[in-house]
């Protein structure tokens, strides 16, 4: 009969681990208090903190001074391959997305906006801030500019229900043939930090997108700051052949 010499704090990380994995201690969720554990596993506190740390350094856990332990959100993996929109994004990886609308109102085109939609600055546009979550939990704070006579249209939906893309290839004929990518690591401003439940200052990925749609007409752009902890971004590069000497 084989004997599990592994130290008493892995057998404990190893257990939590596994009631993360399962679900039994959901994302969000707080960490049963130390003499809860010191109790369900018969170890000291020491073994309990050294297990604790160690799910800390995996990921698997954080710890909110003040407040407790809680289990990490999982971190969402999104492939840059295709022009894709939020909610086809989310249903792919099998999580359940929604929105929230902030605000949408008539603004003046500043000068980058006006570039990014080849119209002349301080002409009107239509700004739609939305909160996108996934599973609940708020990913990113999205920034969608639509030239106006399109962006009346998408504005008077039901936007916490109806995706922009969506709304302009099937309600306005208007279908999206590329788009542009920027990507850019910021920390959040106010604004974002207030949509994103998250302190000022986070880490944030920052997607400068501007979609086209037939005749390579400029017809959305938009300014996507994800939360830093919660995503990242994976992409697949082919090499140009080389030209022989």
């Amino acid at each position: 009969m084989e004997h599990d010499h592994s130290p008493l704090y892995a057998k404990v990380e190893a257990a939590l681990a596994s009631d993360i994995s399962s679900g039994l201690l959901p994302p969000g969720g707080q960490l049963p208090p130390e003499d809860q554990l010191i109790q369900r596993f018969g170890v000291s506190r020491t073994t309990i903190r050294k297990a604790i740390e160690n799910l800390v350094s995996g990921g698997w856990v954080e710890i909110r001074r003040g407040k407790g332990t809680f289990v990490a959100q999982r971190r969402i993996t999104q492939e840059l391959t295709e022009l894709t929109g939020f909610v086809e994004d989310m249903q792919a990886l099998g999580r359940t997305p929604t929105a929230r609308l902030l605000d949408k109102r008539l603004v003046p085109a500043d000068a980058e906006v006006a570039r990014r939609l080849a119209m002349p600055p301080g002409g009107m546009v239509m700004r739609i801030q939305r909160v996108r979550l996934a599973d609940g939990v708020a990913v990113s704070f999205d920034e969608t500019y639509l030239p106006r006579e399109i962006g009346e249209k998408v504005a008077a939906h039901d936007l916490d229900a109806e995706p922009i893309f969506s709304l302009l290839e099937d309600k306005y004929e208007s279908p999206l043939t590329e788009a542009e990518y920027r990507l850019e690591a910021v920390t959040a401003a106010p604004e974002v930090a207030r949509a994103l439940a998250v302190s000022p200052g986070s880490a944030i990925f920052l997607i400068e997108r501007t979609s086209y749609t037939e005749g390579h007409r400029p017809i959305d752009y938009e300014k996507l700051h994800y939360r830093g902890d919660l995503i990242s971004f994976v992409t697949r590069l082919a090499r140009r052949p080389r030209k022989r000497p």
